[in-house]
């Protein structure tokens, strides 16, 4: 045992002990999927109550770049709902006039 123990290469006085980096507010906090997740919420809502297509076709473009964007870590209960309330004012918006879209600058 003692051999074994005379030439072992590890050195313990070079040992660092890891910490993890700081992450609340530093530069890796992106407000893009909250943003996206927000303008969602608002385009779906004037999708809904407006009637416009448009409108709730942004809410899906923008739920899917807020959760393409998310972190895994967070919850994603926000994320699923502006997705789902995106994809029901599509559908609502379609099952009211079924009529192909028309783009408002036309």
């Amino acid at each position: 045992m003692s051999s074994t123990s005379a030439h072992d290469p590890r050195r313990p006085n070079k040992v660092v002990r890891y910490k993890p980096p700081n992450t609340n507010g530093g530069p890796g906090d992106d407000p893009t999927p909250d943003y996206m997740n927000l303008l969602g919420m608002i385009f779906s809502m004037c999708g809904l109550m407006m009637k416009l297509k448009w409108c709730a076709w942004c809410a899906v473009y923008c739920s899917f770049i807020s959760f393409s964007n998310s972190r895994a870590s967070e919850d994603t209960k926000q994320t699923l709902s502006s997705f789902m309330l995106s994809i029901s004012a599509v559908v609502m918006s379609y099952l009211q006039n079924p009529q192909p879209m028309t783009l408002p600058f036309q």
